[in-house]
């Protein structure tokens, strides 16, 4: 065939022509068509199990016994952080500790030898990775202290500390979280919750210093009355926070867990002054409006529905998880999902009717309430001798991942099987249907 005779240009432009009425009629009305509402294309193929994609640990710390306190994905997904600390009684602050970070996404990740590793004077509690940048963590450590690394600057990772002041917590930090300021979204301050019973907001200010620019104290006798509780022992006054989680439908809406174990409805909006004494360079504020019924023990997590305004679930030392609406005291149900201790408890960021808890007994539970308000759906084996699981997180970008970490110093990472990833026809409305059922 002689080059050029390939396509007879005339004639293609001429049927072009004829047709392209017809083609555009058939577009516009495919366009207007709601045949395919709601459907969204998978390309992946449907995963039916649940199974362990890694297993990461940094022997050093192992060998020290230090235990995997807390674990965050950064805000790309691609990278899993954890924090090496003690959760057992003793005086962990002067522990020699690490926060370890591994790129999931790196050829030859080496499980046993993070991408970056910080070296903590005192046992880290708690991790938030940064909801913007990518390198940047806040820990909360065991002398009370919270300090934010750059990770991608392993010889000179520190970036701010708070120092040990007056405004310091004199308590362990159990949870830092970072918010967005309220007049420029793209500028975050860390919020830090401590046994001590103070909340704190802390901003960077000046070179390698966390400022305290608001700050909370939680006081016996301010509790609101609105249920019954266990009078405090006398002269105790401060309420030892453990745990906090936000709202994603109010920014100024907030829950705490406490030692008491009741948790709290909380408002950073909240303008009356807090009755204590503690020394503090900020007035601060009384922030509790509501209390909810206790749990048999210490709450050590909380986590609040990305799907509900209304629905959030605590998990405590009475081996329960509670899950609550905003609107009653009493919670709308409670499951015993261990013997043991609950240290952490997550809704899924994907499935309204989804959440996962770790165990004191070794074990990640899976509950899907659309099958069962009952049992777990299901129960992976994290550690073979029972070792607790000490914290969890789902990740938010890519959604079929969930990392446990535990006493053992491992971070295992999960993937999930499609049943957990991808939400039911109904789903939503099951959910409000939950959260209406108590409102009444």
């Amino acid at each position: 065939m002689p080059p050029g005779s390939r396509h007879d240009s005339p004639g293609l432009a001429a049927f072009l022509r004829r047709v392209e009425a017809t083609v555009i009629r058939e577009l516009n009305k495919n366009w207007q068509s709601h045949a395919f509402d709601g459907f969204e294309v998978n390309w992946t193929e449907p995963q039916q199990t649940v199974t362990c994609l890694h297993t990461l640990g940094y022997p050093p710390a192992q060998g020290q016994g230090l235990h995997v306190t807390s674990v965050s994905w950064n805000s790309t997904g691609s990278v899993v952080a954890c924090a090496y600390g003690r959760l057992d009684d003793g005086d962990w602050s002067t522990l020699k500790s690490f926060v370890c970070a591994w790129n999931l996404d790196r050829r030859g990740l080496n499980p046993r030898q993070p991408s970056a590793v910080v070296e903590v004077p005192s046992a880290v509690m708690c991790l938030a990775f940064h909801p913007t940048q990518p390198s940047h963590i806040a820990g909360g450590l065991y002398s009370g202290e919270v300090l934010v690394w750059d990770m991608s600057r392993p010889e000179d990772p520190l970036l701010w500390r708070t120092g040990l002041t007056d405004d310091t917590h004199t308590d362990p930090v159990y949870q830092v979280v970072w918010l967005p300021e309220p007049r420029y979204s793209y500028r975050f301050r860390v919020l830090s919750v401590a046994t001590d019973g103070k909340v704190l907001l802390w901003q960077a200010a000046g070179p390698g210093q966390l400022q305290l620019t608001e700050g909370f104290a939680l006081v016996v006798q301010q509790l609101p009355r609105n249920t019954k509780l266990k009078k405090p022992h006398r002269g105790e006054t401060e309420v030892g926070t453990t745990a906090v989680a936000f709202s994603s439908f109010d920014p100024s809406l907030f829950v705490l867990g406490t030692e008491g174990g009741f948790p709290l409805k909380c408002s950073l909006a909240a303008e009356e002054a807090a009755l204590t004494r503690l020394p503090s360079s900020v007035s601060l504020r009384a922030p509790a409006q509501f209390t909810f019924s206790p749990h048999g023990g210490p709450v050590y997590s909380v986590s609040c529905s990305p799907f509900h305004r209304n629905l959030f679930l605590s998990a405590g030392t009475d081996g329960h998880v509670h899950l609550y609406s905003m609107l009653q005291a009493q919670p709308l149900t409670s499951l015993q999902l261990s013997h043991k201790y609950l240290f952490a408890v997550r809704w899924s960021p994907v499935r309204p009717l989804v959440f996962a808890a770790a165990s004191g007994e070794g074990d990640v539970q899976l509950f899907d309430l659309q099958k069962s308000s009952q049992k777990a759906t299901i129960s992976i084996k994290q550690t073979q001798d029972e070792s607790p699981v000490y914290c969890l997180e789902f990740n938010c970008q890519q959604t079929q991942l969930l990392a446990a970490g535990d006493a053992k110093g491992t971070v295992k990472v999960w993937q999930l099987s499609t049943e957990f990833t991808e939400q039911g026809p109904s789903e939503t409305e099951d959910l409000e249907q939950l959260a209406a059922e108590v409102a009444t």
